[in-house]
């Protein structure tokens, strides 16, 4: 074939492929103006109009179809549109179509994969008769969107629980294997969501489309946040005790919208229109994505809606820490939580050759035991290179199994799931496994329900095992299991993997939100699924252990249930400040909360990494003050952010809003935090922001300012006294910052407001812009 023939086909064979691209159908959400729908017909018959008119031209099978079959999902409660199969083509046309004010492509978002009642004091006597009563009286429901629920599980009975709300209006969806019988008091409703992953990939495994959960994920965030009490609970004997969830007398609603090819927008987008028309009080959404503005992330604009409504949303800030700047769902109106320890640990410990004794944690139970009597031969397959690779990570197909057989592996943390390492190991013939953490991880340990004899140890007892294994000339080891272990000090720790800020979008909104419990948290467990999540795992268990911000999610949506109980009246804004200003910063030996990413430098971790603190439920119920923040205060807030009209009609659906009444600066928004940033140069060094606070405390109340020092700026608060003489009653006051030293690193302090029984403390953050 000639150069000249060969060119020729190449260029076409590229411009028919890019054609292809174009032409082929994908799921998007298309968001619709109320305001623009025409006075006859319904809704749908807009939509597939709408899709319809934007048909390609050319006469493919696709175009020819008629528009209401091309739609998924209609939305119409925290959400105006619908989400249908278009080409790239035609979804460029439809943006420009009448009545259509977005256009989002359908995004796949990811999981962000008992002691804590007592640990976070739920069993204090602010929570005594209290727990019960008050949430029964108000019949909290609390959402979780999820990979739906196994109902069979004892944290779901509805013993001692009274009829259904009245104001309840959503399912049980039946579905093979989810018979109606499978709600009751606890459970009052389950959908299942999956239109647009079978849009992308042709159905769920096994074509089973109802709410059951064969993952587990969402049956442990569900009993998280709302499980009933079951003793004797545990994890083949870790962590044995009562297993409650933090509000255990709400109902729980399941929407399951997670499968196994990930958890896509459409999808999530319908789950938090159907929930909040169904009458939830409280969402959990332990899942994210990537983040490039606000108004083009569904889950954000979706989450909006729902703020609306008044409902508190909480969404897990993700599991890419310590990197700065990882953070998902950074919302203003989402609580942003953030993951941290307990003071309960799973001890295991590797004994070296030498009989040197290193600290480990480990939740293996299994017929296949080491003998903490006898030494095992030892390898690592990483040698001496300066960078991991394949066999150091013990990623599949990786370890050479003449020399792995029968001997303890040393394998490094990263890129696969610990307990996939495991599998390895054993697939390989290794008789043991010690997952040593890299520095992105440090001296956290997070323990795990491995198939074989594991442990995993930190960064630092895993270079001394190299530095043994490169030493000796017949490395060996050996494991033993300590089981569980209370009291631990110090804690709590802030995760190393919890996802940190700033806040990329708006450094003036400090994110994360708070921290909450979610390492090594005991909840219930899909009864179709082994407590390692692996195929090969053949193992049931009633309870698992799992580590991630989708477990401290649940545990400040249970909170918030328990204040919305408490509180009917509060707004999401308001449960959140009240959750945010009683949070802690010091841990259980009365120092500042420390970094576990920062490994044995016991390094403090700042705002940037657990927000306004660790939550404290009791705390949160009597918080004195709040800073409530209403519908309009957020759209106040986007028009600081230089959105277009199209883009702030994504939230405001209205073309009649406008941003006469935008912010002057972002820092002015009514958060229970202050961030300030800083120009580099006067008269611009100098910033006043703006805050109102509401008496929710005693009707005669004085509350007066303590106010941190910072080394670059002075911090001038006004007035420094507040004087309430009735509840609910609102004043005002200003903190101004003015620059007085070079600096390029943020600092941070607090500004706290004290009365005789409340202490109402704000994180404040100062960012200082460099010279251009």
């Amino acid at each position: 074939m000639s150069g000249g023939r060969r060119a020729w086909l190449v260029v076409n064979l590229a411009a028919w492929l890019v054609t292809a691209a174009w032409c082929e159908p994908s799921t998007y959400v298309v968001q619709m103006s109320r305001e623009e729908m025409p006075a006859s017909g319904t809704a749908l018959e807009w939509f597939a109009a709408t899709v319809q008119s934007a048909a390609a031209a050319e006469a493919t099978e696709m175009s020819l179809e008629g528009g209401a079959e091309r739609i998924i999902y209609t939305y119409e409660s925290a959400f105006h549109g619908f989400a249908a199969k278009l080409s790239e083509d035609e979804a460029l046309r439809l943006e420009r179509r009448p009545g259509v004010v977005a256009v989002f492509p359908e995004t796949v978002y990811q999981l962000h994969t008992t002691r804590s009642p007592g640990f976070l004091g739920l069993q204090s006597e602010a929570f005594v008769g209290f727990r019960s009563s008050a949430v029964a009286s108000y019949d909290v429901i609390v959402g979780v969107l999820d990979t739906g629920i196994w109902p069979e599980s004892a944290s779901f009975s509805d013993a001692g629980m009274g009829p259904v709300p009245a104001r309840w209006k959503g399912a049980c969806e039946t579905g093979r294997g989810f018979p109606a019988k499978s709600c009751n008091r606890k459970i009052i409703g389950a959908r299942a969501f999956s239109r647009g992953y079978e849009a992308f990939t042709g159905g769920p495994d096994g074509g089973d489309l109802s709410p059951r959960d064969h993952d587990g994920h969402g049956t442990h965030t569900a009993a998280t946040a709302a499980g009933s009490a079951v003793a004797n609970a545990s994890l083949q004997g870790y962590a044995l005790g009562t297993a409650r969830g933090m509000a255990p007398a709400a109902r729980v609603a399941a929407y399951k919208v997670c499968w196994p090819g990930g958890c896509f927008s459409s999808d999530i987008l319908s789950a938090v229109d159907r929930a909040v028309a169904d009458g939830v009080d409280v969402l959990s959404i332990s899942l994210g994505g990537g983040v490039s503005a606000y108004y083009k992330d569904s889950l954000s604009v979706a989450a909006f809606g729902a703020m609306e409504k008044g409902v508190f949303v909480s969404c897990s800030a993700g599991n890419s820490g310590p990197e700065p700047v990882t953070l998902a769902n950074v919302s203003p109106w989402i609580t942003t939580v953030g993951a941290s320890t307990m003071d309960r640990d799973f001890p295991a410990a590797v004994v070296l050759g030498t009989r040197r004794k290193l600290a480990g944690a480990s939740l293996y139970k299994g017929v296949r035991h080491l003998s903490p009597e006898k030494q095992y031969p030892l390898v690592y397959f990483g040698g001496n290179a300066s960078s991991p690779d394949p066999a150091s990570l013990c990623l599949e197909g990786t370890l050479d199994t003449k020399l792995a057989v029968g001997k303890i592996v040393l394998c490094d943390r990263g890129i696969t799931p610990r307990v996939q390492k495991g599998q390895v190991v054993k697939q390989a013939g290794g008789l043991g496994m010690i997952l040593a953490n890299t520095a992105a991880n440090g001296e956290e340990l997070v323990a795990d329900s491995h198939l074989l004899p594991a442990v995993a140890v930190g960064q630092a007892a895993g270079k001394a095992i190299k530095q043994y294994l490169k030493t000796s000339p017949r490395p060996k080891a050996t494991m033993a299991f300590s089981g569980t272990r209370v009291g631990v000090r110090p804690s709590p720790v802030v995760a190393a993997f919890s996802s940190r800020g700033p806040n990329l979008l708006t450094l003036e909104i400090l994110k994360p939100d708070v921290v909450a419990p979610g390492v090594n948290i005991l909840a219930a467990w899909s009864g179709a699924a082994g407590p390692s999540s692996l195929a090969a795992d053949r193992r049931r268990v009633a309870f698992n252990i799992l580590s991630g911000t989708s477990m401290s999610c649940p545990h400040v949506a249970g909170v918030a249930a328990l204040l919305k109980a408490s509180h009917p009246d509060w707004s999401p804004a308001a449960i959140k400040s009240a959750l945010m200003t009683t949070a802690y910063v010091q841990d259980n030996t009365r120092r500042p909360l420390r970094d576990a990413a920062a490994g044995a430098t016991g390094r403090a971790s700042t705002a940037y990494d657990h927000g306004a603190g660790h939550i404290d439920p009791a705390r949160a119920l009597d918080p004195g003050l709040v800073y409530d923040i209403g519908r309009q205060d957020y759209v106040n807030f986007l028009c600081s952010q230089k959105l277009t009209p199209l883009e702030l009609r994504v939230f405001t659906r209205s073309s009649k809003e406008s941003c006469r009444r935008a912010l002057a600066s972002p820092g002015d928004l009514n958060y229970p935090a202050i961030s300030a940033v800083l120009p580099a140069h006067p008269p611009a060094a100098k910033l006043t922001l703006h805050r109102t606070v509401t008496n929710v405390g005693a009707a005669a109340s004085t509350y007066r300012a303590v106010v941190s020092s910072f080394n670059g700026a002075t911090v001038v608060v006004e007035p420094t006294t507040l004087r309430f003489t009735r509840k609910y009653q609102k004043l005002q006051y200003t903190v101004t910052f003015t620059r007085r030293a070079r600096r390029s690193s943020p600092e941070f302090g607090a500004l706290v407001w004290k009365d005789a029984a409340h202490s109402v403390r704000s994180p404040v953050v100062v960012t200082y812009q460099s010279p251009i």
